[in-house]
């Protein structure tokens, strides 16, 4: 299950753009615009993270906060607040109401992005998976290692960060864009055919002559693992498991 991130922040453009790093980043995001909104939605369900902008119509994300703090089930809610005010007195009264993070608009997404996994990985360890699985592959992210039914593959670290942006949502098509934004950051400039080329390295690192490729192309879309790869192999682990049981 991915992880869930609640954005609050009523400029349109900028909540677009933080659902879409965050979504390519493998989180699933929900986007409301107003700060009364969103006191009630928090009330009702608590997200992984909260993202929070200062100032919002209906009420400001400095009272969330503070609101969030004073509840047993969300005193412990990650909160990164999001302002344009940048003056220390500012700072101070975030931390202060309880946002475990200040970030100074405008903001580069790769910075923003980090923190949002810094803080993921602190507030939820056992939530962030180290080995990720999918059909027979399988992806240590700790030893930096990735094996194909058993047998250890040899990827190099473009190919390695690649695979495991895929492998953090099985069956989901990437654009190249987003695999661009993804693997090699926002803040770099790579052209779309450098993702083909990368995917072809890949692919020959994973499959052998009679491997059925896990990594589907889209055309006119992008790529995905392969929702069939993933479905034939848990099949296959099944019938495995009845005729040892058998």
């Amino acid at each position: 299950m991915s992880l869930r991130v609640t954005v609050v922040e009523d400029e349109e453009a900028l909540g677009v753009l933080l659902r879409y790093n965050l979504e390519a980043e493998g989180y699933e995001v929900e986007v409301i615009a107003r700060g009364d909104e969103a006191d009630l939605r928090l009330k009702e369900d608590t997200p992984d993270l909260l993202v929070l902008d200062w100032m919002l119509p209906g009420l400001s994300g400095v009272e969330i906060c503070r609101r969030l703090r004073q509840r047993p089930d969300t005193a412990q809610l990650p909160v990164i607040m999001l302002t344009a005010r940048g003056e220390e007195s500012e700072r101070v009264q975030g931390l202060s109401v309880g946002a475990d993070d200040y970030v100074v608009k405008p903001f580069s997404m790769r910075e923003f992005t980090a923190r949002v996994k810094a803080m993921m990985r602190r507030a939820s360890p056992e939530k962030v998976a180290s080995v990720l699985s999918a059909g027979d592959l399988e992806l240590d992210r700790s030893a930096h290692r990735v094996r194909r039914a058993g047998r250890e593959l040899r990827l190099g670290p473009t190919e390695f960060k690649l695979l495991e942006f895929l492998m953090q949502a099985p069956g989901r098509v990437f654009t190249r864009e987003q695999l661009l934004d993804g693997v090699w950051g926002r803040d770099i400039y790579v052209d779309e055919r450098t993702v083909d080329v990368h995917v072809g390295r890949l692919r020959k690192a994973i499959n052998r002559a009679r491997d059925r490729d896990p990594i589907r192309t889209v055309r006119g879309a992008g790529y995905a693992l392969d929702e069939q790869f993933l479905a034939a192999k848990a099949t296959s682990q099944r019938m495995k498991l009845k005729e040892a049981a058998g």
